[in-house]
């Protein structure tokens, strides 16, 4: 509302807004010595626009202005020292009305003069660096609050990867020959502190992640798994994780596991319980009791990591090694518990369930999330593409329509002759010739080099190595040049946890350099048709081939 002195009616016109800034701004002292002999009602200025009083006349000269602000009007008057005040409450009045958006050029304003530097949330960011498999490393700017998860979906955006979400992150100490896969809930930034100058991230595939969540049977023996209660009884195979994924059940894994004695290189054989407040050790052969179980090393301060150094630096007694280390340990030995499976399954229940017993329904809602993760997607995704075995089949498009061949026998006959079909497509490529540079046997014979499950020439302990770092998952595979027969190659596969070799042999037909895995009797033109059709027909191998083992570049 505006008090003003009495008023003469004059007709309403519009005033030259510039020219009484101008007037203003002339001169400071002969506007702070009008203000002691006259004094004069500025217009109205309302929503950017200038609106004169209407009542007919013009206002009295000699009248005393009385300025008030009411909401967003605003009367400008010739008094020094009431200007610079309305200044700078205009100043503050303003960011009400502004929108939220950030100052795109932050350097040209001060922290404290600024009011859109307030509203942007600075969060510290930390550098982390990652490597890949071929030692080549990417340096990623990663916030406090970033998990493993998306890290890895980052690194797949910028490395232009498929992101099946078989994607990990790998916390790698070469010192004390020690790694394993960070949980997917897990901020990096955290890992990060507890590393040191020589630790380093690795970014690799793990198939095996979750895979006991779709194969509880092939991680859990029955032998190694019991209650822990009273009651006796052992748990239903059905019911396995969601006992271990219930935090109110008992869960127990039992079984002998080599300890390394502190200081020495000798190891000792201990019957040990694994539970949810820890791992336990009897010191009195297998027996449960109380006062004969001595706690080992507990779950909530603790990792379970791989050893990679081989069982000959620690005189292992096997090849199953794993290691309980405590998260604020870095580099001390003596706090390190080693422990050595007597097989590789033992060894892959023990961790597997360290893992589940620590993390329970977050390791779940993990496994989940990928599946449930709907469009809209965070903005460094990739689109997510799978392919369902279940969607895989034999079928028969021989006649108008096609028909799935349920017939196992007959299916085996129509592999075969797709097998031929696709032979006779290199002959007629022959016959036709090629458009490339290259003549098509010479092409066939190197464009297998362009996939990325093929790895050259490595030896066969490099490829079982490769195999057991992305999880001993049915289907994993590999091709690498023979060492025995320079111009065959090996087909590297695993299978129930094992790992198999195949030989794939060059046959010449008619000129043309053929490739067959089963001895002649299904040939292919180049290796890429032989792994389609693998990943289609189980054939000769125990089952087809499902995950390819990749080495991506960053």
């Amino acid at each position: 509302m505006v008090k003003a002195g009495t008023h003469s009616p004059t007709n309403s016109h519009d005033v030259d807004l510039e020219a009484l800034v101008n007037d203003m701004n002339s001169s400071l002292e002969s506007l702070y010595s009008s203000c002691n002999t006259h004094t004069e009602t500025a217009p109205l200025l309302h929503n950017s626009h200038v609106h004169t009083p209407h009542h007919g006349h013009a206002p009295h000269r000699k009248c005393k202005s009385v300025v008030v602000i009411d909401g967003s009007f605003l009367f400008l008057c010739n008094s020094v020292s009431l200007y610079r005040r309305l200044q700078e409450e205009q100043q503050q009045c303003r960011p009400s009305s502004l929108p939220a958006v950030i100052n795109p050029f932050p350097e040209l304003c001060t922290p404290t003069g600024s009011p859109i530097l307030g509203l942007i949330h600075t969060t510290d960011n930390h550098i982390i660096k990652v490597y890949s498999e071929d030692g080549a490393g990417k340096v990623v700017e990663v916030p406090a609050d970033m998990r493993a998860r998306d890290v890895c979906q980052l690194l797949v955006y910028k490395s232009h990867c498929l992101d099946d979400n078989s994607w990990s992150l790998v916390e790698h100490h070469p010192l004390l020959g020690l790694e394993r896969c960070l949980e997917d809930h897990e901020l990096v930034v955290q890992v990060q502190a507890s590393m040191t100058s020589d630790s380093k991230f690795l970014f690799r595939k793990n198939y095996a992640k979750y895979e006991f969540f779709r194969n509880p049977l092939n991680f859990f023996p029955e032998q190694m798994v019991a209650w822990c209660q009273v009651s006796n009884g052992s748990i239903p195979q059905s019911q396995l994780l969601q006992n271990f994924l219930n935090s109110s059940s008992c869960p127990e894994v039992q079984g002998f596991l080599y300890l390394k004695e502190s200081g020495r290189k000798s190891w000792k054989r201990l019957s040990m319980f694994l539970r949810r407040s820890g791992l336990y050790y009897s010191t009195k052969g297998s027996s449960k009791e109380p006062r004969h179980l001595q706690l080992l090393s507990d779950l909530e301060d603790s990792s379970v990591f791989t050893v990679t150094t081989g069982r000959k630096l620690h005189n292992a007694p096997t090849d199953y090694q794993f290691c309980i280390k405590p998260s604020k340990v870095r580099s001390e030995c003596k706090e390190l518990r080693m422990l050595c499976a007597e097989d590789d399954q033992s060894r892959t229940c023990w961790m597997t369930a360290f893992r589940l017993l620590k993390y329970g329904i977050l390791l779940y809602q993990n496994y989940k999330s990928p599946q449930q993760r709907k469009s809209p997607v965070s903005h460094f995704s990739t689109p997510v593409r799978s392919v369902s075995e279940n969607s895989l089949v034999a079928m028969d498009f021989s006649g108008r329509t096609g028909r799935v061949i349920e017939n196992p026998l007959e299916a085996q006959s129509a592999a075969v002759e797709e097998g031929q079909t696709w032979r006779k497509r290199g002959h007629r490529m022959n016959a036709l010739g090629s458009p490339s540079l290259l003549h098509p046997s010479s092409l066939s014979s190197v464009i297998h080099r362009t996939q990325l499950w093929f790895h050259g020439r490595i030896i066969r302990e490099e490829s079982h190595k490769m195999i057991m770092q992305q999880g001993q998952v049915d289907g994993l595979f590999l091709l690498r040049d023979s060492q025995s027969n320079p111009k065959a190659f090996v087909l590297t596969l695993c299978h129930h946890q094992k790992i198999r070799h195949f030989q794939i042999l060059p046959c010449e037909e008619e000129g043309q350099m053929l490739f067959s895995l089963d001895d002649g009797s299904t040939k292919f033109t180049d290796l890429i048709h032989l792994v389609e059709f693998y990943q289609l027909n189980r054939g000769v191998l125990p089952c087809k081939l499902k995950h390819p083992c990749t080495a991506v570049a960053l």
